[in-house]
């Protein structure tokens, strides 16, 4: 920092503050002591080709925190974000609100300084709030046992997918093919050699699991996966006969969610499911460049899945003070989390305050707030269907499933394609919704919209307004 203070020349070395033993004459000695005279001897087993070139054309060093937030501020001044423009963008990351209490109670210092230890008190109440987490989801979504934080809703489901693989002792997977593209290429991408990937299709009326289809392809299955809602919003409609399809074949039902359905929608317990799994971020979670998404993984109380649950979860244990419980990890030996840097899970800091600041977000809302916030959605989804099916040559009916907060759009009968209409609704300020045709060929010329509760009725004749002006 004193370097920094005083203005020190370009070609001087820098004491970063906060890089720990980045002062030369600390470095020296280190490497010295190692009996190396610099750092490139270290590297020098590396091949050549496989380093980076000396000059990577990048711009020169920040020298002070200043210049390092002005750079910064520079840079995301150049961005355009949901608090400037109408956002009807969703397909997994959604504009949802977030009470100031989530940010408040997930950034208080003591749970990101001390957001993991091996025992309860060294955790200052982080072990506690997380507990807190998960009987909150495992209420949300009626199952027993809920795991800490996963990297995000892909991660969860091909957890759960592996799990059932190892439970079952079969090495084939059934997918909805109406579950999110990405989750499923994700998933393809983490599944072993010797792994293999069946896609059920779904009925291309209602946009539900095809039954006859599901049959056909279940011997011999570990676990069927699907999504409810599913990517394209639709609510499944027959919840009971897939788990009765699935369970006379003896394959594991998991159920990937949007928790914010739940509200509304039946939750996974309540049909059956072995396994949910879901993203965290529309819990209290800001939309952020990369950031801010967290999955969950819940199962039901039974050995063959707790055993092979690959997370670790907290646990109350009850200590000599009657009345007192401390928090510990539950399974930290079972886990890919005791290997460290072998494991091939991921946790850490921000998948820790993810799930606290979710605990702090389904506190506050209690289940009375969940089922206003579902009925809300699907009441302002329902006036977006009626105001854009009156605009002519677009339809809101491609599919006669219930949606629940994505919408499918066809703009088929305009003449004019989805990203062209987007570039056009750019133009006036609002992000228009998702291409369909690349991952759904047979819905050329529809694109998915989005509605939250930050929507109001004049967003929603707004976005109106815009189409009815650019397609006349």
């Amino acid at each position: 920092m004193e370097q920094i203070a005083r203005g020190c020349p370009a070609n001087e070395p820098i004491t970063h503050p906060y890089i720990p033993n980045s002062a030369p004459e600390i470095r020296a000695a280190m490497l010295a002591e190692i009996g190396v005279a610099s750092t490139e001897e270290l590297y020098a087993s590396i091949p050549t080709q496989l380093r980076a070139p000396e000059q990577m054309g990048l711009p020169p060093a920040l020298r002070s925190e200043p210049e390092l937030r002005r750079y910064f501020m520079t840079e995301i001044s150049k961005n355009i974000d949901t608090t400037e423009y109408l956002s009807f963008l969703g397909g997994g990351c959604w504009a949802h609100a977030v009470p100031a209490v989530c940010d408040e109670i997930a950034g208080r210092g003591e749970f990101w300084s001390a957001c993991i230890g091996m025992g309860g008190a060294s955790t200052s109440g982080a072990y506690q709030a997380l507990f807190e987490y998960q009987s909150l989801i495992g209420e949300l979504v009626g199952l027993d046992l809920t795991a800490l934080p996963t990297y995000d809703w892909a991660w969860a489901a091909g957890q759960a997918l592996l799990m059932a693989v190892r439970a079952t002792g079969r090495s084939r997977l059934l997918l909805a093919d109406t579950i999110g593209p990405n989750r499923r290429r994700q998933i393809a991408a983490r599944l072993p050699d010797g792994i293999q990937l069946d896609l059920v299709a779904h009925d291309p009326v209602s946009g539900a699991i095809d039954l006859a289809d599901l049959r056909l392809r279940l011997d011999g299955a570990a676990a069927l996966y699907f999504e409810n809602p599913s990517y394209l919003g639709i609510l499944e409609p027959e919840l009971d006969s897939v788990r009765q399809i699935t369970a006379d074949g003896g394959c594991l039902l998991i159920a990937g969610v949007d928790p914010i359905s739940l509200g509304a929608a039946r939750e996974p317990g309540s049909y059956g499911a072995d396994m949910a799994c879901g993203e965290l971020q529309p819990l209290g979670h800001h939309m952020t460049y990369g950031g801010s998404t967290a999955g969950f993984l819940s199962c039901r109380f039974d050995e063959r899945l707790i055993t092979e649950l690959p997370s670790v979860y907290v646990v109350a244990v009850p200590t000599l003070r009657e009345g007192e419980y401390d928090f510990f990890l539950g399974n930290f030996e079972t886990t890919s989390y005791a290997t460290r840097g072998q494991a091939d899970d991921v946790i850490g800091s921000a998948s820790i305050g993810a799930g606290i600041a979710s605990a702090t977000y389904l506190s506050l809302l209690g289940p009375a707030g969940m089922r206003e916030l579902g009925d809300g959605l699907r009441t302002r989804l329902g006036y977006l269907a009626e105001r854009l099916s009156a605009i002519p040559g677009v339809r809101t009916s491609r599919l006669t499933g219930l949606p629940f907060k994505e919408l499918i759009v066809d703009f088929s009968g305009t003449g004019r394609a989805p990203d062209q209409i987007n570039r056009d609704l750019l133009e006036r300020a609002i992000f228009g919704g998702l291409p369909l045709e690349s991952d759904f060929p047979e819905l050329k010329g529809c694109a998915l919209f989005s509605v939250t509760e930050l929507h109001t009725r004049d967003d929603l004749d707004r976005l109106a307004a815009a189409l009815e002006e650019i397609l006349q």
